[in-house]
C-alpha cells in the first residue's frame, strides 16, 4: 500500500512551521493513541502514521530530503513506525510538560535549553524620558564560551554521546497509562558527556562576562515602560537560544516638573504686586520659555494652561499640555518704611473688607454661622 504524504497525514501546509508541525502531531497523537482507543487497529496504524511523518518533517535534513525525492529518500530505518506507542505517548507527555514548566527541547538528538532573561533598571532624566536619547547600560551575564564554543569540551576534544539516555538529556519512567520523563543522572540532562573540559568555563559552555550595550530610549516613555533588546539575556545552553534583556524605564524626580502622563504642571511664584495689577509672567518650559499673562486679582493656586508643551507619549496620540499654578509670593526681608506702607495700605482697606477681600469675608461669616449654630 502507497504511503501517504507526510504533510497531508500532519494536516499541514507545506510551508508549514515546526511549531505548527508539532502542534498538528500532538493533536493527531492525543486522537489516536492505542491506550485512548484500546482495540481499535484502524487508531494505533493512524497513530504510528502520524509519528512516521512527524519524525520525518520535525527534522530539517530529513524534510529537505522528502521535499526533494519523496519517500525514495528517506531511510524508513529511522521512521517511528516500529516504535513502541508507549514511549511514543510519553515523548508527548515530556514535551508538553518541558514547554510548561520552562525545559527544554530537542534538537541535534539532545535537549537544548533557552538562556535566562534578564532585567536592568535604567534611570533617566526627564528631559532624556521626553525627547528620547541613546544609553551606554553594563551588564555582567553568562555567555558562550569562546575556546569551546558552547559545548564545554577541551580544545581538540568532542563531547561523547550519554549512553543512558542515548544523548536525548531525559530517561523515562513508566507507570501504567502515563510515563514520565525527567532528567538522566548520569549527564544531568545534557545527553552529552564531557570527558575533559573546557578550562575556560569548566565543561559548563557558559561564562560570565561584563558586556557594554548601546540602548536607544524612544521619545515619550515614562516610568515602569520596558524596552525588550532581544538575545541579550543570557547565553542557552546546548546551542539554545539566548534570552532577552528587559530594560526597566525609572524617570528621575525633577527640580521644577511633575509628570502626569503626557501633561506636566509647574508652580509659578508671582509677586504680590503683579497678582493685584496684572502683567506678563516668564515661565519655563522642556524647549525653553514662554509668557502667560496674569490677570489683575489673580488669587493664588489658579491654573493657567499651555497647550503643546507636556510630552508626546511613546504609543502615539497628542502632545500634553502644561499646567502653571500661580503661588502668590510674600515679600521677605521688608524695611521698616517698607512695613510702614503697608500698614497704611491695609489700612485703607478695612473701609469696605468684604469688596478688597471677599474670601477673607466670606471665610469669617462661615466661621460665624458655624460658631453661631453651636
Amino acid at each position: 500500500m502507497a504511503k501517504r504524504d507526510y504533510y497531508e497525514v500532519l494536516e499541514v501546509a507545506k510551508t508549514a512551521s515546526e511549531a505548527e508541525i508539532k502542534k498538528a502531531y500532538r493533536r493527531l497523537a492525543m486522537k489516536y493513541h492505542p491506550d485512548r482507543n484500546p482495540g481499535d487497529a484502524t487508531a494505533e496504524d493512524s497513530f504510528k502514521e502520524a509519528k512516521e511523518a512527524y519524525e520525518m518533517l520535525s527534522d530539517p535534513q530529513k524534510r529537505a530530503a522528502y521535499d526533494q525525492f519523496g519517500h525514495a529518500g528517506v531511510n524508513q530505518q529511522q521512521s517511528g513506525a516500529g516504535m513502541d506507542p508507549g514511549e511514543a505517548f510519553g515523548d508527548i507527555f515530556g514535551e508538553v510538560f518541558g514547554d510548561i514548566f520552562g525545559g527544554g527541547r530537542r534538537g541535534g538528538g539532545r535537549q537544548v535549553f533557552r538562556g535566562a532573561d534578564l532585567r536592568y533598571e535604567l534611570e533617566l532624566d526627564l528631559e532624556q524620558a521626553v525627547f528620547g536619547h541613546n544609553s551606554e547600560i553594563d551588564i555582567t551575564t553568562l555567555v558562550e564560551c569562546d575556546p569551546c564554543g558552547g559545548n564545554g569540551a577541551a580544545k581538540g576534544t568532542t563531547p561523547t554521546r550519554c549512553a543512558t539516555c542515548g544523548g536525548t538529556g531525559q530517561v523515562r519512567i513508566q507507570q501504567g497509562f502515563f510515563a514520565v520523563q525527567q532528567p538522566c543522572n548520569r549527564c544531568k540532562g545534557r545527553g552529552m558527556i564531557i570527558e575533559s573540559p573546557c578550562d575556560g568555563c569548566y565543561g559548563q559552555g557558559r561564562v560570565r562576562k561584563s558586556r557594554t550595550l548601546q540602548v536607544k530610549i524612544p521619545a515619550g516613555v515614562d516610568t515602569g515602560d520596558r524596552i525588550r533588546l532581544s538575545g541579550e539575556g543570557e547565553a542557552g545552553r546546548n546551542g539554545g537560544p539566548s534570552g532577552d534583556l528587559y530594560v526597566e524605564v525609572a524617570v528621575r524626580k525633577h527640580a521644577i516638573f511633575e509628570r502626569d502622563g503626557a501633561d506636566l504642571s509647574c508652580e509659578v511664584p508671582v509677586t504680590f504686586t503683579t497678582a493685584a495689577l496684572g502683567g506678563e509672567v516668564e515661565v519655563p518650559t522642556l524647549e525653553g520659555s514662554a509668557k502667560i499673562k496674569v490677570p489683575a486679582e489673580t488669587q493664588s493656586g489658579r491654573m493657567f494652561r499651555l497647550r503643546d508643551q507636556g510630552v508626546r507619549p511613546v504609543r502615539g496620540g497628542s502632545r500634553g499640555d502644561l499646567y502653571c499654578r500661580v503661588v502668590i509670593e510674600t515679600p521677605v526681608n521688608l524695611s521698616s518704611e517698607q512695613k510702614d506702607l503697608l500698614r497704611q495700605f491695609e489700612a485703607t482697606l478695612k473701609g469696605d473688607p468684604s469688596r478688597h477681600n471677599p474670601r477673607e469675608s466670606s471665610w469669617l461669616d462661615g466661621v460665624k454661622s458655624f460658631f453661631g449654630s453651636k
